[in-house]
Formats: structure tokens, sequence, C-alpha cells
């Protein structure tokens, strides 16, 4: 299999009003335009955020953090979320471009922001797909009942490292063998997520749920009595369990009508999920109860999932099986979908000389950024192999970790939507709401997430592990956006100079593309 060297480049106007449903942009980057309708976009987006994996991880979390009021911080972090798909959406009407939050923020703020902001991009790839590989093995291994492999650390990492070799060709093979796979990956969570809380709320309601059973109540839904600590904690997982809708942009200019489709998609994957989430919170709520013993969802031993701890007790044991295997299918739909946007974010990134050029490789006949796709399951590998052998707990706080890096780029967008589009903010109120108002409440909202759940993280005792008096999630979650500034300073160095001078993309730059 051959992948093309990067061609010459052109460039073309960005807010290309086209009605064509060919994006010209992305077949002049030589990507297989015009292959996503909305629901295969969709689906994309929604895969990639893996909606029963990350409820699985983190439901547990969120209920330590805030108690009963897990599924009103469900509702406060799809808030700023919401924003900032707003902002999302109206830097793609203007341009349509697979960096995303590079492009924009480079348009916005220049190189050197632009280009972190791709990095932290890069960041929560790298590290979801370390743990999504590695979660898809366990479950696989607990379905199958193979309860001495779920446990073995060699067993964990070859099934692991298989796994992201496996998804990194089926990113490698094209757009469409990815979304073919996606709709059947994307249709068992779903139908398996409503289909045990709604059975679950029936048994509630019915009386036959048993004696640690609670009525759900309306103020499960409204956030009060909860400390800003405590809620930052808590929104910080729910950015996690949110994160990925942005896919949808990232392989807009693979989809019909580039300019307005990935944004209706990526507003109502958040709208579907946020509904799910509330959905399956009260369901677990409800059934499970709040004791520390058996089920309740104040016992230890379930709070790192307490998703499957109930599939049995709802509906037996075939049901406890079955979503064992659906978080199995979720970790590892989302290592395919994740490779999607980081690939073509260095695609573009190479394009408009931010990286090496060998980055700007496309493949002749499947289409995709073959290069940057390969560099992506590899460096997802090496994380996965370095933290797995290092230590077990150093790879659960990386995962808790990874909320920094999505706020840390999703804040740097919405900030760039509001800078970019200043100057005709006033020329109508659906400017000023869209394009201002929203975008910047929505960066303020992730700001303040991050700062104040970094400083919480400070804290030794936050997490598994520490280094020194440092907690471990402070440690990996900084340190791996800090190393993308030597790495930022060493594409100046060798060859990048162009673009961190501003002579390759500036806010008036045409939007520079491959020569087919």
């Amino acid at each position: 299999m051959s992948i093309a060297e990067p061609p010459p480049l052109k460039t073309q106007p960005s807010n290309t009003q086209s009605s064509n449903t060919h994006d010209p942009l992305g077949s002049a980057k030589g990507l297989n335009s015009g292959a996503l309708g909305l629901v295969g976009n969709t689906v994309i987006g929604l895969s990639s955020v893996a909606p029963a994996y990350s409820l699985a991880a983190t439901l547990g979390y969120v209920v330590l953090a805030v108690g009963d009021k897990a599924p009103s911080m469900f509702l406060v972090a799809f808030i700023p979320m919401l924003l900032t798909a707003f902002a999302y959406r109206e830097l793609n009407r203007d341009t349509p471009d697979c960096g995303t939050s590079f492009t924009w923020g480079t348009k916005a703020f220049g190189p050197w922001i632009g280009w972190m902001a791709g990095w932290g991009l890069a960041v929560s790839a790298i590290i979801v797909l370390a743990n999504t590989a590695e979660i898809a093995a366990i479950y696989l291994f607990e379905v199958l009942g193979l309860h001495a492999a779920a446990e073995s650390l060699a067993a964990k990492v070859l099934l692991g490292c298989f796994f992201i070799a496996a998804m990194t060709y089926v990113s490698f093979r094209g757009i469409l063998i990815s979304e073919r796979l996606q709709n059947v990956l994307i249709a068992v969570q779903f139908t398996v997520l409503i289909g045990v809380s709604v059975l679950a709320l029936s048994k509630v309601f019915g009386g036959t749920a048993g004696p640690q059973a609670v009525t759900p109540k309306l103020d499960w839904i409204i956030p009060t009595g909860v400390s800003m600590s405590s809620a930052a904690q808590a929104i910080i997982l729910c950015i996690f369990i949110y994160w990925g809708w942005d896919a949808c942009l990232a392989v807009g200019e693979e989809t019909k009508d580039s300019e307005r489709t990935p944004g209706r998609a990526a507003v109502l994957t958040t709208v579907i999920l946020v509904a799910t989430y509330v959905l399956v919170g009260y369901a677990v709520q409800s059934f499970a109860g709040f004791g520390d013993t058996g089920i309740g969802l104040n016992n230890p031993e379930n709070v790192d999932d307490v998703l499957t701890t109930l599939g049995g007790p709802v509906a037996g044991p075939v049901a406890a099986s079955l979503l064992l295997l659906t978080v199995s299918i979720s970790a590892l739909s989302s290592t395919q979908t994740t490779i999607l946007p980081t690939a073509r974010g260095t695609l573009s990134m190479a394009v408009y000389e931010a990286l090496p050029r060998r980055f700007a490789s496309v493949h002749p006949r499947y289409m995709t950024p073959g290069f940057g796709t390969l560099v992506m399951g590899a460096a997802a590998l090496l994380f996965y192999l370095v933290l797995s052998f290092a230590s077990a707990n150093a790879l659960q706080d990386s995962v808790a970790s990874l909320g920094l890096a999505v706020a840390f780029y999703y804040g740097i967008t919405a900030y760039a939507c509001v800078w970019y589009f200043r100057r005709t903010l006033f020329d109508s109120a659906r400017n000023l709401f869209m394009r201002g108002i929203f975008p910047l409440l929505g960066a303020l909202c992730m700001t303040w997430a991050f700062v104040q759940s970094a400083v919480d993280m400070l804290r030794p005792d936050y997490g598994f592990t520490a280094f020194g008096p440092f907690g471990g999630v402070f440690v990996l979650g900084v340190g791996m956006l800090v190393v993308g500034i030597p790495l930022m300073l060493l594409c100046f160095a060798t060859g990048s100079r162009n673009f961190f001078r501003g002579r390759t993309l500036t806010a008036d730059t045409e939007v520079k593309v491959p020569e087919s």
C-alpha cells in the first residue's frame, strides 16, 4: 500500500457559499469529498464520544463528587458543550477545514496559539486511545469468561495493541468503511443503553426493583447544594463523557455541504448525548440507590463501573453479558473514530507548513491522510505501552486528566470564534449571539473548568498516583500539554518558520490545499 507524496499547494478562498454536494476543498486535499451525509457525520461524532464506555468509566465518580446531583451535572456540562458547538458551527461555515481548532485558532490568534490548539487535540486523542483500547480488551475478556486474562497485564496489553493497530488500519482504509462500521457499533450502543434504562425505570415504578431502589426526584436535575470544587470535579468528568463530538467537524471536508452539515451534526450530537445521559443517570440512580453495599452507588467496589454492575439485577445474566459487550464495542468504536479527526488535523497542519510536509500525504486509493493516520496509531501504541508497564494507576490517572486537554482546546476554539468575527458581531442579532455571546460564555466555562480542576488536581491525594507534592493527574494532564512547547519549537527550528512567522496562515489568508 503506497501513500502519495504531498503535492504542491494551491489556494482557495474561505467562506465559500457553494451549494454543491462535493466540497471543493476536500477534493483538492485528496480526501473523499461528499462521502458522508448528516446521518453519517452524526454517527462519526457519536461514535467518537463512545457513550457506553464514557458512562461506565465516569458515572460512578460523578456520583462520588456530587451525590444524587449527577444528572444535573450532565445538564450543566452540556451547556458549555452546546455553546462551544455553536462556535465550531460558525467557524466551520466560514472556513470548513479539517484542521478545526488549529486552523481557526491560528486565524484568530496567530501561529503559536493555533499550533498549541492542534496539540491539545492530539494529546486528547493519544490519551484516550490508550485507555479505550485497554477497556475494549478487558471487557471482551470478561464477556468471554476469561477473567484471568482480564487481570493479566500481558494479555490486556497484547489485545489492546491489536485493537489500536486494527482500528488504525480501518481508518487508513477510508472514511466510508469507517462510517459503515460505526453505523453498526453505534446502533448497538444506543439500543442497549436505552433498553436497559427503560427496563430499570419500569421496575422502579413497578415496585420490583428491590429494596435498594429509590424513587426518581425532579431535583436531581437541579444543580443546587453542590460546592464549587465538587462541581468542577464533576464537570471536568462530564466534559470527558461529551468529548468527541467535534469529530463531526474534522471530517467536514468529506461531508456533503461542508459549510453547513458538520455544524448541524455537531449540535445534533450534543443534544442526543445529553438526552441519553440524563436518562441513563436517572435509571442508574433510581435502580441502584445510594447504599454502600451490593449494587449501591456508594459501594467503593462499584465506582469503576456502575453501569455493567446493574446488568444482571435489571435483566439477568444475558443482559449483564450484553452490557459488558456493549462497553467493549463502545471503547473499540471510540478507538477508531478518535484516530480520524487527529490524522486529519495533522494533514491540515502540514498543508499550512506547521508540521513536516510528509504529514500532508494522502493515500491515492483510499483518500485518507495515510501517513498521519499511521503516526497517530504508533504514538498511541507507544503511550499505551509506556504507561501500562510503568504503572497501571498512571494509565487510570491519564484518563482522569483528559478533561484538561479537552477544555484547553475547546476554550481556545470558542475564544477564537469571538475574536475572529469581532468586526461583524453587531451586524445582526444572530451574529451577536451565535458568534459572540454564546461562544464567549462557552469559552469562559471551559476556562473555569480548566483552572478549578487543575488547582484541585495539584493535591497529591487526587487520583491514584503522585509525583512528590503534586498529584499524578495534574502532572500527566498539564505535563502532556507542556510537552507541546518544545515540540512546537522543534518544528520552528526544523522547517516550519514560514508558518510561525505568519506567512502561510493568517486571518486574511486564502485556504491552502494540496493540488489534486
